[in-house]
């Protein structure tokens, strides 16, 4: 033990002595703070991608890490020096990107053009300009249709294209879920293709970003890369065995990430013979070269008991439960309801989940293996009978399947979101295009709606004193409910033109981490002070929809998301971690 003890001081010292302080400056000489300096290894190891591309069912890979530090008020950043061929990259707001391979004494930025600068700020901002003829509500219904899966006003979508060509797009996009009523087709085509022209030719007109601020020299990012360009890593688990569990909905694997030996094992969840691509919905990425999509693997939740993990395949009118231990799979199928979606298990060890297309909550007791079925209630007439018909909408096959069309309402689809269970049992469900929540009591089986004064409620957490929080989507707000007093507080997030897709809490520090998906960014609320700080993604097209938090130090994690992924930087998903350095 003691021999232990002395090899490990020796390691650190030897790494001490290794460690290297880098120095950012202008070209006048003057030090750059927040500089995020970025490591990627040049000579990655060899990996087993037999399957059409992909790692193998139960085989073990490595995903080499990328790290990224940022530079202090003095311009300086401390780094490991390593012996293994490297290039590092230096990114600083206004400035030219620096790539280099060896570590020197200094390092000097040049200012971007006019042109580079424009090019260089987030979809976020250029979002925000986007006026749609002064039309707000028609905005807001074109945040919530085009704006879940990937950035809107990226390079690639500020392209010139004709209104043909947008109502194409939009035509691909309602096969992939989008809801973007077909009377505003025409409408929308001209103001994109106008809007998006005028921005390019006087691109001066786009804000400026919010500037990188100084706490973020006191952390360190980790990305490890997983999947490809066509992969989607959704939704992901921390686990208490300290690994973290990701799943890839495009291609129904499961990626056990051990982040302490940078290793991963993918487990392909099964499927039934006669399963078909894309499963109930049918195959909706026709255009994709190549796809593994028969459930659909969406969101994780593990139990307390034994730590087994619970999935929703959102394909499949199942649930599906993953042995930790034995990497064993059971899928329970379901008697009813659509699309399987967020999942969280309570105190007593069942499992609660939305189902988004049938308006309903499910509850899996895992003692009887039942589930019971709660009807979140319509808003109309209208919307009540497609509910009830919904069954024999499904009968038809994909291909001959009856749509109904979708309008500003969203008839037909108030689409239960996000769900928690507070300390009491409480059962908490947001419904985004409703723009409701519900609170359903398990013992009563009383369901109660309440009316969410802002626009698209879409993930929700209900931190320690019971308060329920939700993202508010288009508004681009956070929001507190307090149960005890039926009132809602909205907080303004501190980007402009953000779409918050999700949040979590820590807990024990009182911190609300919300998902950035348009600006490249992660943002922490913390509630006492009520203050923000921002956490600026070490790549560019950085689209995230969940967030875990580690309970021991602090370190959250989060997924590249992006859909399609090889609109990212870098062109595959990776899993991010930002750990606090200590001082």
């Amino acid at each position: 033990m003691k021999l232990g003890l002395l090899l490990t001081a020796l390691l650190c010292v030897h790494q001490a002595a290794n460690a290297a302080t880098l120095k950012v400056q202008n070209q006048q000489g003057e030090p750059l703070a927040q500089v995020m300096i970025t490591r990627t290894s040049l000579n990655l190891p060899p990996a087993d991608l037999s399957d059409d591309g992909y790692t193998p069912h139960g085989v073990t890979n490595i995903s080499t890490p990328v790290l990224t530090r940022f530079t202090d008020v003095n311009g300086q950043v401390e780094l490991a020096d390593t012996q293994e061929s490297v290039q590092y990259r230096a990114r600083a707001q206004g400035y030219v990107d620096e790539i280099f391979t060896q570590l020197t004494p200094s390092i000097t930025l040049q200012k971007m053009t006019d042109q580079q600068l424009y090019a260089s700020y987030p979809s976020n901002v250029w979002l925000s300009q986007l006026d749609f003829g002064g039309d707000e509500e028609l905005k807001k219904t074109f945040f919530l249709n085009c704006a879940f899966c990937h950035q809107q006003a990226s390079p690639f979508m500020r392209n010139e294209r004709t209104t043909d060509q947008w109502k194409s797009v939009f035509k691909r996009m309602g096969t992939y879920g989008s809801r973007l009523p077909y009377d505003d087709y025409e409408k929308i085509a001209e103001i994109l293709q106008t809007e998006y022209r005028g921005l390019r030719e006087k691109p001066q007109t786009v804000p400026k970003p919010r500037v990188w601020e100084k706490h973020l020299s006191t952390i360190e990012m980790t990305e490890w890369p997983i999947g490809d360009g066509f992969s989607q890593m959704h939704d992901f688990i921390l686990h208490p065995n300290g690994k973290v569990y990701v799943g890839d909905n495009l291609f129904d694997r499961i990626y056990e990430m051990d982040t302490k030996t940078n290793e991963y094992t993918v487990y392909k969840v099964p499927h039934e013979k006669d399963a078909k691509l894309g499963g109930l919905f049918g195959n909706r990425f026709k255009v994709f070269p190549k796809m593994h999509n028969y459930l659909g693997v969406h969101s994780f939740a593990y139990s307390k008991i034994d730590g087994n993990i619970f999935i929703t395949p959102s394909m499949q009118q199942a649930l599906l439960e993953f042995d930790v231990k034995t990497k064993q799979f059971t899928q329970y199928d379901m008697p009813e309801g659509f699309y399987p979606h967020t999942i969280r298990v309570d105190q007593q060890d069942r499992v609660w989940f939305t189902m988004a297309v049938s308006s309903q909550v499910a509850m899996f007791d895992r003692n009887t293996k039942e589930f019971t079925m709660f009807d979140l209630p319509a808003r109309s007439i209208k919307e009540w009978f497609i509910l009830k018909v919904m069954p024999l909408i499904f009968s038809f096959s994909p291909e001959n399947r009856p749509q109904p069309s979708p309008d500003k309402e969203s008839s037909g689809l108030p689409m239960p979101y996000g769900i928690d269970v507070d300390s009491k049992g409480i059962v908490w469900v947001a419904r985004l295009y409703a723009e409701d929540i519900a609170r359903i009591d398990p013992v009563t089986k009383d369901v109660t709606m309440i009316d969410f004064p802002f626009k698209g409620p879409r993930r929700l957490r209900v931190d320690s004193n019971d308060n329920v929080w939700i993202v508010a989507f288009q508004d681009s707000l956070l929001v507190k409910y307090d149960p005890t007093e039926n009132k809602f507080t909205k907080y303004e997030l501190p980007v402009v033109n953000e779409l918050p897709y999700a949040l979590n809490i820590d807990l024990k520090r009182n911190v609300v981490w919300v998902n950035g998906n348009q600006s490249d960014t992660i943002l922490a609320f913390d509630i006492n002070s009520e203050t923000w700080k921002t956490y600026p993604m070490p790549r560019q097209r950085f689209f995230t929809r969940d967030i875990e938090i580690s309970e021991e130090d602090g370190a959250i994690y989060t997924t590249n998301s992006h859909f399609p992924t090889w609109q990212s930087e870098g062109g595959v998903p990776t899993m991010l971690r930002i750990t606090p350095i200590e001082q």
